[in-house]
């Protein structure tokens, strides 16, 4: 009974650890299994290989492992192979064992008519000791010893992956025998393929960890840039848990060992193992100071302190420890810490703290991601993917969202910033009301003060207006009246409303002209609407000639009629230049295809000081009036609004 409960203890256990430690143990497969009948013949017969055969095979049912551990030369292995029940076909048991000390695996190929030219791929860049025994026809032809525990120049090719090139010739019988010793569980995919097509699937998975890569560097340099700029804790922590994974990625996938230190396979040995629980212990750190435990929860802030203390020490002693230990103990730790970390987030999430439930998603994404993983390299799934896919995704889903997070409690803490802020100005400006009540003399220079201040916005206000008359000339196309020049209808109820609350805070008189042609439809009639449209135009510039100041304004009102605002200018001034207006249009000659055309025009003035919002638009209706009252009086003279 004991025994039985240890047993289903160790198989939880198991599946519990490869969520997250799939990575550590397994390495990075590239590769689809390919497909085959289970073969329970001897390890002698070979795979069968043609120019016609796919280019890239799966070996793994080809796999045969060897029963006895105690040999250790290739010469004493194939006196054994006479032997044949000394081996037996490779199964996923095998491979799931952590430790392998003086494990054989053997396969054979067999090339009955054509060149060809293959490569063999190991994709698992954390193995520690592979001796490759080529054999041709039973003669040993070549010895290759590879795997991180050697500098990285000793690879038969430069590869994160362990890579093994051969040609076989027609009638051919290639066997290869593996000598496997590592810490690890013996994880061996090994993959057939053609250079070409090997060459590509290269590419491509060179491209996938890259870009992983790059974002989690992207992500770790950006905080690191921020901690140091806003000296943020959280930054700081976050920053190193960012890195830390970095570079965990980097040696899983054997490119940390290929361009950071190859001739330094003892740090290759103990980057994963040192950094794991150093990433957990930023994790615990990051997590106090996103969640607020210093406020929130006294408990879960020591807990996660001792437990940041523990994966220090236990990151400092891990190395000089027994590996197969420390493994379950990494493992352990792992798991424990991550599912401490997923409780303190779903308690924070129900006393709804800030920020608690994005924090959880993410952390409950990677444990996901972990846990598929974990399912599908223990078998229990069979899906269509990578098995590190899942975890790869749910650690960089992780990543960006806790990134999320951190830039969301700093937004929170520069709003924070932001209100203290106000709240001293707010009691500045009070400090200062009260001062300024306590003392009349600085009263009294606040009243001048504000004096020159009005002096000073009457002087703005004259210059903005010079500054909107230039730019009303970058923007004529919108303001001037095509046929005639001047301004248009648009422009004239703009200009106006602003001239009258000038005249209505300044208290000057205002005054509008309204002008209309004399019997302009006569004009149409007779000589055409081309004629009708030259003394608009004649009259316009006519207008324009007598109105001096840039303040002044004439714009065409509609068909034959005109306006003009007169500012600062009183009934008596507005009246002198209408007459003005007036007999200088009775005095032009204008010709039109040999016939003369005379002109006269009737004119309607209006001022005022402007007193109300709707002022003047009663000025234009009053000039409007005036201008009809000077129609019914005969025409071609100049008349002002009277109330009579």
């Amino acid at each position: 009974m004991l025994k039985h409960n240890m047993d289903w203890l160790r198989r939880s256990m198991a599946l519990l650890l490869s969520s997250f430690f799939i990575i550590l143990s397994t390495g990075v497969n590239a590769y689809d299994a390919t497909s085959y009948t289970d073969n329970t013949e001897h390890h002698n017969i070979p795979l069968r290989l043609t120019a016609s055969s796919i280019t890239k095979i799966d070996l793994k049912p080809w796999l045969y492992i060897h029963n006895s551990n105690d040999v250790t030369e290739i010469a004493n292995l194939k006196l054994q192979n006479n032997n044949q029940n000394q081996w037996r076909k490779l199964t996923s048991n095998d491979l799931r064992k952590i430790g392998a000390k003086n494990t054989w695996l053997s396969f054979s190929l067999y090339n009955p008519n054509d060149q060809l030219s293959r490569i063999i791929a190991l994709d698992n860049p954390l193995m520690d000791s592979i001796k490759l025994f080529h054999l041709v026809n039973n003669e040993l032809l070549n010895i290759e010893h590879m795997g991180d525990t050697l500098p990285f120049d000793q690879r038969p090719l430069q590869s994160n992956l362990f890579l093994y090139p051969f040609d076989i010739k027609p009638g051919e019988l290639h066997t290869f025998y593996f000598k496997i010793d590592n810490r690890g569980s013996l994880n061996f995919p090994l993959v057939l393929w053609s250079k070409n097509d090997f060459s590509h699937a290269i590419e491509t998975q060179s491209l996938a960890n890259g870009f992983q890569i790059g974002i989690l560097i992207a992500i770790g340099v950006f905080s690191l840039f921020i901690a140091l700029a806003s000296g943020s804790f959280s930054y700081s922590y976050y920053s190193g848990y960012v890195i830390c994974l970095t570079v965990i990625v980097a040696s899983i996938h054997g490119i940390a060992f290929q361009y950071l230190w190859p001739n330094w396979p003892s740090l290759q040995q103990l980057a994963v193992p040192v950094l794991i629980p150093l990433a957990l212990a930023f994790a615990l750190m990051f997590t106090e100071k996103v969640m607020q435990l210093k406020y929130h929860s006294k408990p879960m802030l020591l807990l996660g302190r001792y437990l940041a203390v523990y994966c220090i020490l236990l990151s400092l002693i891990v190395s000089f420890i027994d590996f197969k230990f420390s493994l379950y103990l990494l493992s352990f730790s792992v798991i424990f810490i991550s599912f401490i970390l997923i409780v303190f987030s779903l308690i924070q999430v129900f006393k709804r703290t800030k920020n608690a439930r994005l924090y959880a998603i993410g952390r409950i994404g990677l444990f996901v991601g972990s846990l598929f993983t974990g399912l599908m390299y223990l078998g229990y799934l069979n899906w269509a993917v990578f098995p590190q896919t899942p975890v790869m995704i749910g650690l960089t889903f992780e990543v960006v969202i806790m990134a999320a997070v951190l830039a969301m409690r700093y937004n929170d803490e520069r709003k924070a910033k932001l209100q203290m802020q106000q709240k001293a100005l707010e009691q500045a400006i009070r400090l200062q009301q009260n001062r300024d009540e306590a003392l009349r003399a600085e009263a009294e220079a606040n009243e001048r003060l504000e004096q020159m201040v009005a002096e000073r916005t009457l002087e703005l206000e004259v210059t903005l207006r010079e500054l909107n008359e230039a730019n009303q000339k970058l923007t004529q196309q919108n303001t001037i009246d095509s046929l005639t020049g001047v301004k248009n209808r648009s422009e004239f109820d703009r200009r106006l409303t602003a001239e009258g609350r000038i005249s209505r805070r300044q208290q000057t008189s205002l005054a509008l002209l309204m002008l209309d042609i004399d019997k302009f439809k006569a004009i149409n009639d007779e000589h055409g609407h081309l004629a009708g449209d030259h003394s608009i135009k004649v009259i316009a510039t006519t207008i324009s000639d007598y109105l001096k100041r840039p303040t002044d304004l004439v714009s065409r009102f509609g068909g034959e009629e005109f306006a003009i605002i007169l500012p600062n200018t009183d009934s008596e001034g507005a009246m002198t230049l209408a007459e003005h207006v007036r007999l200088a249009i009775s005095k032009l000659s204008i010709n039109w295809e040999g016939s003369p055309i005379p002109l006269f025009v009737s004119i309607g003035v209006s001022a005022a000081v402007v007193e109300t919002e709707e002022h003047p638009t009663l000025l234009l209706e009053q000039a409007d009036k005036a201008l009809y009252q000077a129609k019914r009086g005969g025409r071609n003279q100049v008349c002002q609004f009277s109330p009579e």
